[in-house]
């Protein structure tokens, strides 16, 4: 956002982004009317991805997925009441668990990325683990990786999830996908005299995020302020819902532009063993899925959105939109980003050194 008040886009730039805006809106008014799931954020995603890499000079907005991001984060933390935080520190071991698992995921994607596609260890690795892509790019870079690569297999990643997982759902992958009645947003309706409030409130949580640096600050600050002040049954608002189709337009913009012109060309074997890993995290996630489900009674298909590798966002919008246990999956993905984030410079550094000894001479890539 900065960089556009220093440099603002030319006109044609600004024209490009308004094309983008509009086809988009097209895109997700024709996946809703066709009722198709998650239709305001997979049909601009598919639509700008398509048109981005058949060669058109689509651009989405300066500070788009940001503000994207805002309105889910801001939605997501309505869900947050005291019998939901009861329910949730419930089933802490279940969270933990699934949470724990992305780890053990990531490590499978990477070493089938680094024999597979031929890619070094640096690169495999930050590719590999499910966390949030903008972190593991920066980590990548910093440890001399291929971040280009890193990016792509990322942005294909969450392209896969987030297209997979929700329309397994919509056509019966599980029997039942309706969510608990504890797991039910706090305020449902529009309260014009509280909106304002709530707005104040997100906005706040943003910059006391931002300024203390932290990763995901634009869905992390709404969702912890109004979480907290739900938690604390203050009465707020609902978003009004076309500021909630509206964040999943701007994400599926930002996601969508991800793609270009030979996307698939660059590096096609490391681009179709990264599809393969995720494909293989997918079916293993189903797998604890189907266990955590008999254990705990919990939903399965809300505990699938948990352990899946998609995005954080991307997830929680998806419990949202199909009634699903939202504070469950948003908690699972926080707690994943967190110790993904935290943990990958150490765990990247084992992962070598036992790579190391298993190949009975050290790494010099």
């Amino acid at each position: 956002m900065s960089a556009f008040l220093k440099s603002p886009p030319s006109p044609t730039a600004c024209w490009r982004m308004l094309a983008t805006v509009l086809l988009a809106a097209l895109a997700g008014e024709l996946a809703q009317q066709a009722h198709l799931p998650l239709p305001w954020m997979l049909g601009p995603l598919f639509s700008v991805a398509c048109l981005r890499i058949a060669g058109l000079p689509l651009r989405s907005l300066p500070g788009g997925r940001q503000a994207g991001q805002w309105a889910i984060g801001t939605a997501l933390g309505l869900y947050f009441t005291p019998l939901v935080l009861s329910q949730l520190y419930r089933h802490a071991a279940a969270i933990l668990l699934m949470s724990a698992a992305a780890l053990l995921l990531g490590l499978i994607a990477a070493r089938l990325l680094q024999r597979w596609a031929g890619s070094d260890s640096r690169t495999a690795f930050f590719a590999g683990l499910p966390g949030g892509a903008s972190e593991m790019v920066v980590l990548c870079e910093r440890h001399g990786g291929r971040s280009d690569r890193v990016a792509a297999a990322h942005a294909l990643r969450v392209m896969l999830v987030v297209s997979i997982i929700p329309f397994a759902l919509h056509h019966g992958l599980f029997a039942e996908i309706s969510g608990h009645e504890i797991f039910q947003a706090l305020n449902r309706d529009v309260n014009w005299l509280r909106l304002p409030w709530l707005l104040l409130a997100s906005g706040l949580g943003v910059a006391l995020l931002s300024r203390l640096r932290i990763a995901n600050a634009w869905v992390l600050g709404p969702l912890a302020t109004i979480g907290a002040l739900t938690a604390a049954e203050i009465p707020l608002s609902s978003l009004p819902v076309w500021m909630v189709n509206g964040g999943q337009l701007l994400l599926g913009i930002a996601l969508g532009c991800r793609f270009a012109p030979g996307f698939f060309k660059a590096a096609p074997r490391f681009l179709a063993i990264s599809t393969l890993a995720t494909l293989l995290s997918l079916a293993l996630c189903t797998a604890l899925t189907v266990a955590l489900a008999w254990l705990s009674g919990l939903p399965a298909a809300s505990l699938l959105l948990a352990a899946s590798p998609g995005g954080m966002a991307e997830m929680s919008i998806t419990a949202r939109e199909l009634a699903l246990s939202v504070p469950l999956v948003t908690a699972t993905h926080v707690l994943r980003v967190v110790l993904l984030t935290v943990l990958a410079p150490a765990l990247f550094h084992l992962y070598r050194s036992r790579q190391a000894a298993h190949d009975g001479a050290p790494h010099h890539d």
